[in-house]
């Protein structure tokens, strides 16, 4: 087990789980910490706690210190100016005729560094773009082609669920969804219930698909011919948290048994 903080980015809302470096910070601290864009400003949205290290994606990064006042007026000045830099890259990217759609941009603490991320449905050569973006601006320039679930993750919302997207709350990666998952838990294979508001496969469906598999281990298919203590017949439902199952058994209907019923069964 380590120590472990979780912090916002206060640029991009981004999640970190990093090193809390011996510091005693507790939620709400504004600190500077390391990430792959170098030093940022971000707020400890949770206290110092123990994870495990399978847990995590080591090595971690670290806090670095206790944000001071200067360092917050830096980062309030770099917003200020990333309002301009969109809108000069919108307006280059333009001249050049290429397909970018701009949907952030952010330097780091220090302004060593400009990141810009942009949507595009093709490959984008942005190399003459980040040339000029570097000459206006004097700094390290990064283009970042984007999909539309990281466009969701930075901008957020509310999920079908009605609470806050997971990609933008505490999700620091995207899970690996498949429509089976929505299969495996018997959900109607409607677009507008599985999908999230990017348009992509629902996060949470894999929150509970490991639960589903493990509670139909012993029940059923669905489709397969069960030898049942009233005859064979074809397995039409299946409950698994009340680990029963229905069967059409001819000239008796539909009829519903529980796991221990079960004789054999067979693929029809």
């Amino acid at each position: 087990m380590i120590d472990v903080v979780v912090v916002r980015l206060k640029a991009t809302k981004g999640i970190y789980y990093v090193s809390p470096n011996m510091l005693d910070l507790v939620k709400g601290n504004l600190v500077v910490f390391e990430t792959e864009n170098g030093l940022q400003l971000g707020e400890v949205c949770k206290d110092v706690y123990k994870e495990k290290q399978e847990n995590l994606d080591l090595p971690l990064s670290k806090v670095i210190r206790l944000a001071s006042e200067d360092d917050f007026k830096n980062f309030v000045d770099n917003e200020k100016n990333t309002e301009k830099a969109l809108k000069d890259a919108r307006k280059l990217s333009k001249e050049l005729d290429l397909d970018m759609n701009f949907v952030e941009a952010y330097y780091s603490l220090d302004k060593s560094q400009l990141v810009f991320s942009f949507l595009s449905e093709n490959r984008v050569d942005f190399r003459e773009l980040a040339k000029k973006l570097a000459q206006k601006y004097k700094t390290r320039i990064e283009l970042r082609q984007i999909g539309v679930r990281d466009k969701s993750k930075k901008i957020g919302g509310l999920g079908p669920c009605g609470l806050f997207l997971c990609c933008n709350s505490f999700l620091t990666d995207f899970n690996s969804v498949s429509i089976n998952m929505a299969k495996n838990q018997f959900l109607a294979l409607n677009p507008s219930k599985i999908n999230g508001v990017c348009g992509r496969l629902l996060c949470c469906l894999d929150y509970e698909n490991d639960v589903y598999t493990e509670l139909k281990k012993d029940l059923p298919k669905i489709g397969m011919v069960a030898d049942t203590p009233m005859g064979m017949g074809k397995v039409v439902s299946v409950d698994v948290f009340k680990k029963t199952y229905s069967v059409d058994l001819k000239e008796k209907g539909i009829v519903e048994f529980s796991k221990d019923d079960l004789k054999n069964g067979s693929s029809k």
